[in-house]
């Protein structure tokens, strides 16, 4: 003699083929929209990186900009120079700043006991 709890009901089998069909369906949405993610920002990566590179350029060009006002003044020669040490000092300042966050954040780190 069989049991009614053997036989499964139609209408839990037709509920779970419908939830199957709604996970694949979600599935499906999820990755198109990381697709639609993923391509926007790298789209907005690409910009970012074409706005650095003209940046760059414009900042050579303000230099050799300040090098040919100077060289009014003085020759050439020495209006590179002078702004060629500058820049020299200037990044030199700035990897002097870099060296000492880098070293209180590593004094930090071991405070809290994570060094």
């Amino acid at each position: 003699m069989r049991t009614r709890a053997a036989e499964p009901n139609p209408s839990v089998v037709a509920a779970a083929k419908q939830v199957t069909e709604h996970a694949s369906t979600l599935a499906k949405l999820k990755l198109e929209l990381l697709r639609l993610e993923v391509k926007t920002k790298s789209t907005g990566v690409g910009f970012g990186i074409g706005a650095a590179l003209v940046a760059l350029y414009g900042l050579g060009f303000l230099f050799a900009t300040i090098a040919i006002a100077l060289a009014i003044v003085v020759d050439m020669w020495l209006a590179m120079l002078i702004v060629t040490l500058g820049l020299l000092v200037i990044a030199g300042i700035l990897g002097l700043l870099a060296r000492a966050r880098l070293k209180s954040g590593e004094e930090h780190g071991r405070d809290n006991g994570h060094g």
